[in-house]
Order: C-alpha cells, then structure tokens, then sequence
C-alpha cells in the first residue's frame, strides 16, 4: 500500500501547478490532504475525484482557510468528518477513513506561530486530540495518521533547531506532547524508524529566505 500526505496550501492554486497531472503519477492508495484553502463550492468535479479516487473532505468555515480531505482508492466503509467538537471543528481540521481492517487520518493541527492566542487554540487542541489518539489505539486497528502536524518532535527533525527554542513548533510542552504520544500512546513516527539520523524536511518558511 502507498499513502501520501501533502500539505497542499491552497487545492485552486495546486491544481493550477499541476498538481492533479502529479497526483496521476503517484500510483497511490490513499493520498491525504491539507490546507484545502477551498470552499464546497470552490471545488471542481476534478478535485472532488481524481480519476480513480474517490474524495472526501472536511472544509473550514472561514472562506481560504484551512480545510482537509482524502482521495482513495477504495471506497471506505465510512468516514469520519471532524472530532466532534465544536470549537475544532469549524476550522476544518480532521477527516478519518475507516478501511476493512485500518484505519487513515488527515490531520491539520493548528499553529501557534501568529501569536499567544493561536498557541493556546493549539494547545487545546493537542489536550483534546491526545484522548482520541488513546482511543484509537487501543481500537485494536491499524491507524495511520497523516498531515501537518505543525510540530518538530527532535533536534535533527529542524535545520535550525537552536534558533526555534522558544517558537511555536519546538517547545518543550509540543515536544513532550509527541514523546506521550510515541512512547506511551505507542504511535510511531514512520518517516524516523526507517530514518533514524537522516537530516531531511518537509517545510521550509517563506520568511527569512529560508529557501536560499
């Protein structure tokens, strides 16, 4: 099986970038998504199901913003759109697809970057999902979470590590929420266990040049 998870800022500008021409050449499973940017009503046949996929998403209310979702395969015995609270779910920010014997997740946790406000919502969040996550662990399924995650769990998982310290994304409460979820919960980071000291990244800030 190949899953993808792509953090797409924005599925209009995406599918203007070529993004439904790389889909096609993927040969994936299950693709999940984040940062639909989108509306509903701003999604086209295309995007709501690529040639053989099936598509399923969670949109923000806030028109631009946010929004998650999942192209597959196999059509799943059901979906599960949003945590069921409220305050969460207005942003669009989780989409679950059930499968015969696993399980997919398409998760955008929030950043806390813009300031004290959004880390707080972050950090609900992260109280609140982390019973979830328990509980589906201990379904007895096999779950994948994909997504955007908006978290470094390690030093050698950030180019700059020294310099994020005290930024949202390295903190050390974020940190240790991760190390719960990896040691105790007992969820895995996939990309690490086949990767253990590879120095790679997923994202890089538009700020600072960080590109260059």
């Amino acid at each position: 099986m190949r899953i993808i998870s792509i953090n797409l800022n924005g599925i209009r500008s995406a599918v203007s970038k070529g993004f439904l021409d790389w889909l096609a050449l993927q040969d994936a499973d299950v693709i999940c998504l984040q940062e639909l940017k989108a509306q509903a009503a701003d999604m086209t046949e295309a995007m709501l199901a690529p040639h053989g996929y099936y598509g399923y998403f969670h949109y923000a209310e806030k028109k631009g913003y946010s929004g998650v979702g999942i192209y597959c395969r196999t059509q799943p015995r059901q979906v599960i759109v949003g945590l069921g609270i409220a305050e969460f779910d207005v942003e669009g920010r989780y989409i679950c697809a059930d499968f015969a014997d696993y399980s997919v997740v398409s998760l955008y946790l929030p950043s806390g970057s813009s300031g004290e406000e959004r880390q707080q919502v972050k950090f609900n969040f992260m109280a609140a999902f982390l019973p979830h996550l328990r509980e589906l662990r201990a379904s007895g399924r096999e779950v994948i979470v994909c997504g955007d995650w908006n978290i470094a769990h390690r030093e050698i998982d950030l180019k700059n590590w020294r310099g994020n310290k005290k930024n949202s994304g390295f903190l050390p409460e974020e940190r240790a929420w991760l190390t719960e979820l990896f040691d105790e919960v007992g969820f895995v980071d996939v990309f690490r266990k086949l990767h253990p000291a590879l120095e790679a990244y997923t994202w890089w800030s538009n700020r600072g040049q960080a590109w260059a």
